[in-house]
């Protein structure tokens, strides 16, 4: 059975790895363009901004998507929370062989921004990215992978726990030091930033 190309946003991430276990193609397609870009943002905070290590992992975590595929068993896990954990893993493999190897990241080129903004929104909206992508920088690798996972990705501690391996206090307990963390680095930056202290 073949997919229609506009009927992809009412189809689930789940219903389309089904699909393209079963040879279709576009799914695999429309689940690459849903979940590639976000695993990619993902994996790109977590390498402290290497976009060329990002691209690395979620390249990899969608080849391992496609080798899963005949064996996925709809209900177990989500498809986003299984790629997530996968490119955390890889994320972790990669910044211990950095480790090892003594190497720091690379700087990253700042995002596209909105163009609805107007040119000094623009300035500070790439500021407080900077800003915040370098506060990330000094979290511990747990907390950075929570905090990021739960206000950036936006998800469920419940999906953080499983994505981390963890349970849900464990969670909650690393994203609230990570924020702790972030605010305290971030306080003296406030004007600078374009926020004013209060």
């Amino acid at each position: 059975m073949t997919m229609a190309f506009d009927a992809h946003d009412d189809t689930s991430d789940e219903a389309l790895m089904i699909l393209y276990a079963n040879g279709d193609r576009l799914a695999a397609l429309l689940l690459t363009r849903r979940i590639t870009p976000r695993v990619m943002a993902y994996a790109s905070r977590l390498l402290c901004g290497d976009r060329a290590e990002a691209e690395d992992v979620a390249q990899e975590t969608m080849l391992r998507l496609w080798r899963v595929a005949p064996e996925w068993r709809q209900g177990e896990a989500k498809v986003t929370t299984w790629a997530y954990r996968v490119a955390t893993n890889l994320c972790t493999d990669r910044l211990r062989s950095r480790q090892r190897r003594g190497r720091t990241a690379l700087d990253d080129a700042p995002e596209v921004p909105d163009p609805g903004l107007s040119e000094v929104e623009r300035l500070v909206e790439t500021d407080r990215a900077r800003a915040l992508e370098a506060a990330l920088d000094h979290l511990p690798e747990r907390q950075r992978q929570a905090v990021v996972l739960r206000h950036i990705e936006g998800m469920s501690n419940p999906d953080i726990a499983a994505i981390m391996d963890l349970g849900v206090e464990a969670v909650e307990s690393l994203t609230a030091r990570g924020k702790r963390t972030l605010a305290s680095l971030l306080s003296g930056q406030k004007d600078a930033i374009g926020y004013e202290d209060r």
